[in-house]
């Protein structure tokens, strides 16, 4: 095509031939079919497309659906070249054929050769324009951070309710078991029973305790034995004792011994102190069990957050990444299973535990999405020439050679409105740079693939190296 062919498009009005000459000089002219790609969303705008006929849909990916955002319908309509201004810029959308056309591919580079000889003050403007609308996404980006920390707060949560209200209940229930222990004492008390035979009976209780389930029927068939044996010795709460009496273990021959040893005495008494003694055991258990949930997740969160710490300190890795996989643990799917390697030759290093923790949250969540709800989540430390790295790695989809290419611009993204943590690796390696001691040689950050053949394969932006000198080298 020639200068006259762009006179008749609208957009180069009042375009002087020359600066239209040089613009075809540099110029290519793209024949497309329907269905054809010509550029891609997040990828970066090197080139400038101009229409000259046809449609382009313009398209992209809002969650897990597309979405068209509108078309390029009239020649002259343009998209990209924004890194004619702008070294970080990427296509907003998609653009597929929707029909067969023709394209004017102009290089970014050209274009702000000629806005540079040209115009240079559009440029600046442009410049200007462009750099707000980064800063907007920024601070768009941190909203969706908070977001994602609103999101784990709430897991937090759901995961501290959980033994709260386990123990809750036990304690509630340990109410019940403690009145039904004064209850039986004092129908034990005016049998009377002797010293000696309390004694017995506490031997017996001793021979009981907590039971693996086991199989559900031979549960059921036990229980149901000896409330027919309690019926038999006119037992009236047989509905109550049999099932704590059975999962204890007990069994008519432990039944006829006990009888044996309170004699003349009553036995319903006897045992009922005896369940209600093995019932409160067990809810002290639950108690016990629960409460150290609590303080494990309070701790777990006091090592994740470093608010008690001083900013620059020596940290321990594998510390911080058990405090990050317990802040996530709500998120983590039943089909991943989590594989540590944890290097115990890994030294303490002075630097950032909180800023650290972030990343680490940043990186197994990318992990966790590529494997989509099943797979090996595998968190490891180690130390490589002279340094300390860190791998989350995973048996995901991996990544794109595109993808590894752009992983650490800055607002790049291969996820939709909405998820992730707002954390790009571009902020994770710059958290990670800034969060060392000044002291240290050399820091590394990176994005690793490995064959699944091998066993390990890192998916898109999900596995990074942090390479330091120790604390106090």
């Amino acid at each position: 095509m020639d200068v006259g062919d762009l006179r008749g498009i609208d957009l180069f009005a009042g375009t002087g031939d020359d600066l239209l000459a040089e613009l075809l000089a540099g110029a290519a002219e793209v024949s497309f079919a329907r269905g054809d790609v010509l550029f891609a969303e997040n990828a970066p705008a090197e080139s400038w497309w101009v229409l000259l006929e046809g449609t382009i849909d313009l398209v992209r990916h809002v969650g897990h659906e597309e979405t068209r955002l509108g078309a390029m319908d009239v020649p002259g309509r343009w998209a990209g070249g924004f890194r004619a201004w702008d070294e970080h810029g990427a296509y907003l959308a998609t653009g597929r054929a929707a029909t067969g056309g023709r394209v004017l591919r102009v290089p970014a580079t050209l274009v702000r050769s000629l806005w540079t000889t040209r115009f240079p003050l559009g440029l600046y403007l442009i410049e200007g324009v462009s750099r707000s609308a980064r800063n907007y996404e920024a601070m768009a980006r941190q909203r969706e951070a908070l977001a994602a920390l609103g999101t784990l707060a709430a897991g937090l949560a759901h995961e501290l309710n959980n033994p709260a209200a386990a123990a809750t209940r036990a304690v509630d229930a340990l109410g019940e078991a403690y009145e039904g222990m004064l209850s039986s004492l004092r129908g034990l008390a005016a049998a009377p029973v002797t010293a000696e035979q309390l004694a017995d009976i506490d031997t017996l209780r001793q021979e009981l305790g907590a039971k693996p389930p086991g199989d559900a029927l031979a549960l059921a068939d036990r229980e149901e034995v000896l409330a027919d044996w309690l019926v038999a010795h006119e037992v009236t709460r047989d509905w109550v004792l049999a099932p704590t009496l059975a999962a204890a273990g007990a069994d008519v021959d432990w039944c006829e011994r006990a009888a044996a040893t309170l004699g003349e005495a009553p036995l319903e008494p006897g045992l009922e102190w005896v369940a209600s003694t093995l019932a409160a055991t067990g809810l002290l258990g639950e108690v016990q069990e629960s409460t150290r949930r609590i303080s494990d997740l309070v701790a777990a969160v006091k090592s994740y957050s470093q608010l008690d710490r001083a900013a620059l300190q020596p940290t321990d890795l594998a510390e911080g990444l058990e405090s990050t996989l317990v802040m996530l643990g709500h998120r983590i799917p039943a089909g991943v299973t989590v594989v540590r390697e944890y290097d115990r030759r890994v030294p303490r290093i002075d630097a950032r535990a909180g800023e650290l923790n972030q990343v680490w949250t940043n990186l197994i969540d990318n992990a966790l999405y590529a494997m989509a709800g099943s797979g090996t989540l595998r968190v490891s430390t180690g130390v490589d020439r002279g340094g300390v790295v860190v791998e989350i790695g995973d048996t995901g989809c991996g990544m794109s050679p595109e993808t590894a290419a752009h992983a650490f611009d800055p607002f790049f993204t291969t996820k939709g409105v909405g998820e992730g943590t707002g954390l790009g690796l571009d902020i994770s390696r710059r958290i990670s740079r800034a969060s060392s001691t000044p002291v240290m040689s050399g820091m590394v950050s990176s994005v690793r693939t490995r064959s699944k053949r091998a066993g390990s394969s890192a998916s898109a932006a999900s596995a990074a190296a942090l390479a330091t000198n120790p604390a106090g080298s």
